[in-house]
């Protein structure tokens, strides 16, 4: 293995990169690239086949193997003082190890393709989880009406737990730009009178989630081509925007299945 270059000034270019996609939400747009931090994002990359760039690894990471081995799997590998990693990571408990990785090619809807549509969803959690549901369930395609939370932010990547490699991601599209889709929009009501696991659902669809307090707006509502409900007998008015999600997309996988 290469020996690591070393950094050990705050100052580095490459450290002042990475606290700034480690800590903007955004800042990813600009930048072409993504910070992972931790060996789990880092390994469900390669799992993808997606190349890391430059490793960074603190110097207490370098003395466990599994992590020095982890950090030649980059281009370059970067050894730097405990201090100044916990400089770069916006957790409370920062890993030993990151890697910064380019941002996939923007890329077009597919028209025919399985898809969720995120309707101005707000909280990270609750997408990064929905794009883990979303790749679980065979969903390759999610589609994010402009309003919804970045989706390579680093609360997104972090719940998102890896799935964001096996996904195809769009965001920052308008309602219109939904007219490209060719599979059938469904959607969830509590008003609805057939429940989603008594209808047939068509497949591939696209199931459209409502933001977490006004839901579905209206413009987007009149373009599906279902509304279903999901039997809540423990009378709940709702349920999170993220079980929803795992529910409709767990019941058009089983249908799909027989």
């Amino acid at each position: 293995m290469t020996d690591p270059v070393e950094i050990r000034s705050r100052d580095n270019p490459l450290l002042v990169r990475l606290r700034k996609l480690a800590q903007d939400n955004t800042a990813y747009r600009k930048e072409g690239a993504v910070w992972l931090e931790g060996d789990h994002l880092m390994r469900a990359c390669l799992a993808r086949g997606h190349a890391l760039q430059d490793v960074v690894i603190s110097e207490s990471g370098w003395e466990q193997p599994d992590l020095r081995m982890l950090s030649g799997q980059g281009r370059r590998a970067v050894r730097v003082p405990d201090a100044l990693f916990r400089g770069i990571s916006a957790l409370e408990s920062p890993a030993s190890i990151g890697a910064l990785v380019a941002l996939p090619a923007a890329t077009g809807i597919d028209a025919d393709a399985a898809s969720l549509v995120l309707d101005r969803l707000q909280d990270a959690g609750n997408v990064g989880s929905i794009l883990r549901s979303a790749a679980a369930f065979g969903v390759r395609q999610v589609l994010a009406i402009k309003g919804t939370a970045a989706l390579w932010s680093p609360k997104v990547l972090r719940a998102g737990m890896g799935a964001h490699f096996g996904l195809r991601l769009v965001e920052g599209l308008q309602v219109d730009d939904l007219a490209a889709l060719c599979v059938p929009l469904l959607a969830t009501s509590s008003h609805a009178e057939q429940s989603v696991h008594r209808a047939r659902l068509p497949s591939p669809a696209a199931w459209v989630l409502g933001h977490e307090g006004q839901g579905v707006q209206p413009t987007l509502l009149d373009r599906c081509a279902a509304l279903l409900a999901i039997p809540q007998p423990g009378g709940e008015e709702s349920l999170n925007v993220a079980a929803a999600a795992a529910i409709c997309l767990y019941e058009s996988a089983r249908q799909a299945a027989d």
